[in-house]
């Protein structure tokens, strides 16, 4: 999926998205609705929701041989590339395209441990000796 085309998914859509994602496999409208939590969304707005995703690109359907007119839906992207897309876009829309400022956002109002910012600094640079606050 091109990223400049790809569009964004609401909260219901996700919904429907997340449920494809965490079970790796393809699955049935009535697998998908068995996916959610109670109270479950009712079948054909699971439907709906599925052909609104494959009209935009995310997920795609096909028939089992064996189960003649069932289709099976997955996704066409991975959580993590559409996250990243996703992050990218606020990065570039947000904060000028800017990563430090993207970051700074980010931790600038969280009150992060010892600990949490040590891995932080960590994952930026694991040569990097951290000195906490104490």
């Amino acid at each position: 999926m091109e990223k400049k085309t790809m569009k964004p998914l609401t909260k219901a859509e996700m919904d429907v998205m997340n449920v494809l994602w965490d079970a790796e496999h393809a699955m049935t409208v009535n697998e998908i609705v068995e996916g959610y939590a109670e109270p479950r969304p009712a079948y054909t707005t699971v439907a709906t929701f599925l052909k609104i995703l494959e009209a935009k690109g995310y997920v795609e359907h096909r028939k089992k041989e064996e189960t003649g007119r069932t289709f099976y839906y997955s996704p066409m992207l991975s959580r993590e590339k559409y996250t990243r897309h996703v992050v990218n876009d606020v990065k570039d829309t947000l904060f000028g395209s800017s990563a430090k400022n993207f970051c700074s956002f980010l931790i600038q109002d969280e009150d992060l441990t010892d600990e949490e910012l040590k891995e932080i600094l960590e994952l930026i640079d694991p040569s990097t000796p951290f000195r906490g606050s104490k």
